[in-house]
């Protein structure tokens, strides 16, 4: 089976999104850039592509300018082990951005991420089925999703 990878469409930005996101992400890096070339319809030389790894997980960025903005309708959601990771990948992402409910941000770029600790799933996916719904009931009540908190709201 071929292997898929995301192509996200930015204004200008492409290089800068790249270089932000690897510095981010660990075992991360740009695997190459690719210049405009002549007669294509940005300015020649500039950065058209980028292509990079997010931690083995490759992506490619495209300067293809405003016609297209970033939505929630697609996003990125970081598996975190615990509290240290969502603070770590939350912290970092949303400077520059917003945060959003229940684990979601948009960084700076305007490129959705959910946060999400894997305590999550095992509170409100949990088989206390009062203790699902108080720990999506705290959920709602977050932006940055706070693992002690899920816990204590799904203990009750």
């Amino acid at each position: 089976m071929p292997k898929l990878h995301p192509f996200l469409w930015f204004n200008t930005e492409a290089k800068e999104a790249a270089e932000f996101y690897v510095s981010v992400f660990p075992n991360s890096k740009i695997r190459s850039t690719m210049a405009n070339p002549p007669g294509a319809p940005g300015e020649p030389g500039t950065v058209l592509t980028v292509d990079f790894e997010l931690d083995g997980f490759r992506v490619t960025a495209l300067n293809g300018g405003p016609q297209f903005t970033f939505s929630e309708a697609v996003s990125f959601m970081i598996d975190c082990q615990d509290q240290a990771e969502v603070d770590h990948y939350w912290d970092k992402l949303v400077e520059g951005g917003s945060p959003s409910m229940c684990g979601w941000l948009k960084d700076r770029f305007g490129f959705s991420w959910q946060v999400v600790p894997k305590q999550l799933f095992e509170t409100i996916g949990g088989p206390d089925a009062a203790g699902r719904n108080r720990a999506v009931a705290a959920m709602m009540q977050m932006q940055k999703l706070d693992v002690a908190k899920l816990q204590a709201a799904y203990k009750g």
